[in-house]
């Protein structure tokens, strides 16, 4: 039979704060990784190329593990799927720092993006089931402390490996971290997800789900273009300092964390609609003044714009679906989460071969005119 929120899963406080630190463990994570990549190219002697095909693995391993955790947390519940996917990170964490040739990093890269995609699909399944049963929007807090974790998770590496420890030491403090917070969460992480235990492997995202899905696919496809292009853009076309570029998607960052963990507050004040609408609205407009007007502290504006406006999209897009009908939670939420993660890896490819063809300036015309396709689909997406 299927567990309704409203039978038997009734979570409170407890289960609210065990979810906020689901989603802060996996961005201290997902954070980690990141200053050890510099010492992994050295590592195994690989050129930026080769590098950039091995980090394709992160993806590779969540794009195969996020469909089939839907059913995962159906059938064994949210608290299992998360547990073990952060006892995975936990082992294969230290692996990352210890693989000294291409195809183990490969392997260690795989399982580090599939414990990561199962982690991320559970943790927002819960999240849909905690929101549920309060009545009331949490799921841009939730969101905001992923983004608290993955600074948390990058700053705290750095800073370990600023005072002289190791890359392995350094690591190994961030595995003891994460093994606490999950210790500490795991008593009131939910036991059901509320979803379908008998359903099929992975069902393909259809109709109503598979719009919500395309939307955050343009949604992460301007996150992403944020993160691989904004830099490149401030250096070429602005003609800023490469040492000061990188200032363009910190200012992304820290707004969009800081409008993550004020967003419940602005969604129960101002409704989902108008903040879909408007973050959307935002966020396009923020990308047009980056690329329009000559100016790099304009497009540092338009940059923080960006993050602004985009913090609470996805949150509200997630909510609908783990609220509609057309299919099982569960299984809804892993869709859109695959669908939407193919953002992401499919953004550096198209926004480069658009750059190529004409200029990056058009290229991230296009995402901004994407955009509006979000805040054209406001009203249905939040009726």
């Amino acid at each position: 039979m299927t567990v309704t929120c409203n039978e038997q899963i009734k979570p409170g406080v407890p289960e609210q704060n065990a979810t906020r630190l689901a989603f802060f463990i996996a961005g201290l994570a997902m954070a980690t990784w990141a200053p050890l990549v510099p010492f992994a190219k050295t590592r195994i002697g690989i050129d930026d190329g080769s590098l950039g095909l091995l980090l394709l693995c992160i993806g590779v391993g969540s794009i195969m593990a996020m469909p089939l955790t839907g059913l995962l947390t159906g059938k064994f519940g949210c608290r299992r799927v998360i547990l073990l996917a952060g006892i995975a990170l936990c082992i294969d964490l230290p692996l990352l720092v210890l693989m000294d040739s291409t195809l183990g990093m490969a392997l260690a890269l795989l399982l580090f993006g599939a414990a990561m995609g199962m982690i991320d699909v559970a943790m927002n399944i819960q999240a849909v089931v905690v929101e549920r049963a309060s009545n009331r929007a949490m799921m841009s807090g939730f969101h905001g402390f992923f983004s608290v974790g993955g600074i948390a998770g990058a700053g705290g590496v750095s800073a370990l490996l600023w005072l002289g420890l190791g890359p392995l030491q350094a690591t190994l403090i961030a595995v003891v971290a994460i093994l606490v917070l999950l210790l500490i969460a795991s008593k009131n992480l939910l036991r059901e997800s509320g979803g379908d235990k008998e359903g099929p492997m992975f069902v393909l995202p259809r109709g109503w789900v598979m719009f919500i899905g395309l939307l955050c696919f343009i949604m992460f496809l301007a996150e992403g273009s944020m993160l691989d292009w904004s830099a490149l853009y401030l250096t070429t076309m602005r003609g800023m300092d490469h040492n000061q570029a990188g200032l363009g998607y910190a200012l992304f960052s820290i707004a969009m964390t800081i409008g993550r963990l004020n967003g419940d507050r602005v969604v129960n004040a101002m409704g989902r609609y108008q903040v879909l609408l408007l973050g959307s609205l935002c966020a396009a407009i923020g990308l047009a003044l980056a690329i329009t007007i000559d100016s790099a502290i304009a497009s540092l504006i338009g940059f923080m714009l960006v993050g602004v406006g985009a913090s609470n999209v996805v949150p509200i897009l997630f909510s609908a679906a783990g609220n509609q009908r057309v299919m099982p939670a569960n299984l809804a939420i892993a869709s859109v989460t695959t669908v939407g993660y193919a953002g992401i890896l499919a953004g550096p490819a198209v926004i480069g071969l658009i750059a190529q063809v004409s200029s990056l300036t058009f290229a991230l015309a296009c995402v901004a005119a994407l955009l509006l396709i979000v805040t054209a689909s406001a009203k249905a997406v939040t009726r």
